[in-house]
């Protein structure tokens, strides 16, 4: 079982590795070149880089870490640790490909193999659990306190920069950087399937006590708890959670530690209506009885 875990950890590391080169090569040889703007940190270092001539490579680095640091405490070390390896080989590969020769200079074709390419750079890195951009941190953060939704957070993080780079550079840049943020969205939505903003997860367990217990601890998030009863396998729980597209990785990593059989089914959610209840209190010690019985009750049917 270590030694999975330890395979699947080299894997994820690879997979950011692979996705964060990407990225940065889509940003050196495409954006940078035209001055087209990335969303997030990375656009801030791109306004700045232009301005100043300070690296963009050393701009990432320190722009990010404020935002590693508010995460720190509430994202878990594994998320932090993944986030801060991608923003690293990110920042080391963005001075790798400064002084070779620009893919191209026009800006068509910057903003459409650009975003494409820089699509599946990032669409990597959030796949294997890495996060390139502290911006999408803070707005995971601002989504678990205020309820504030982390698209729309990053959207109007992003509108900010854009609006700033059409101030500086002229209008067209920033007509450019938004539709580069438009054609990476899409391609990483490709890469990283579930990644739309707001994503439902059905769990079907014979561990629906514990896992509910994780998702509430590590997530924050709270589960609608339904029986059901399969044609071959008997009485079974049913947990349903609504979620964001980074807490999908979170939530197969706790899954699969406590019950690797379980059945889970992912859905896109187009809109949420009414109030998301979110952590803010004691489990319902009646619901944890409830999940204790229906636990035993499945228990005793395998053995039987």
């Amino acid at each position: 079982m270590e030694k999975k875990k330890v395979l699947k950890l080299l894997i994820d590391f690879f997979g950011i590795f692979l996705g964060a080169v990407t990225a940065a090569f889509a940003i050196e040889e495409f954006l940078v070149p035209c001055k087209i703007m990335d969303g997030g940190v990375v656009g801030i270092g791109i306004i700045i880089n232009n301005l100043s001539q300070i690296p963009l490579s050393i701009l990432t680095v320190v722009l990010n870490i404020p935002f590693l640091l508010i995460g720190a405490r509430k994202m878990g070390k594994m998320f932090i640790v993944k986030a801060a390896y991608a923003m690293l080989i990110f920042s080391v590969f963005l001075e790798v490909f400064e002084p070779i020769k620009n893919a191209t200079e026009e800006p068509l074709l910057a903003v459409s193999f650009g975003g494409l390419v820089l699509g599946v750079g990032v669409g990597l890195v959030i796949r294997f659990g890495g996060c390139l951009d502290g911006t999408e941190t803070v707005a995971i953060l601002l989504n678990k306190k205020f309820k504030l939704p982390v698209g729309q957070t990053v959207l109007i993080f992003n509108v900010v920069i854009f609006a700033s780079a059409g101030f500086l550079f002229g209008a067209d840049r920033s007509m450019f950087s938004l539709l580069t943020y438009f054609i990476t969205s899409k391609v990483l939505d490709i890469v990283e399937t579930g990644l739309e903003q707001t994503k439902a997860a059905m769990i079907i367990t014979d561990d629906a006590l514990e896992i509910s217990q994780k998702i509430y601890e590590r997530l924050g998030r709270t589960v609608t708890i339904m029986e059901g009863e399969g044609l071959v396998s008997g009485k079974k729980v049913i947990l349903y959670c609504v979620l964001t597209r980074f807490e999908i990785y979170e939530l197969k990593d706790i899954i699969k530690n406590i019950d690797s059989s379980a059945f889970i089914a992912i859905s896109d959610v187009s809109e949420i209506i009414g109030k998301h209840v979110k952590k803010s209190g004691h489990i319902n010690p009646a619901v944890e009885e409830v999940l204790r019985e229906e636990s035993k009750h499945v228990t005793q049917n395998k053995t039987q």
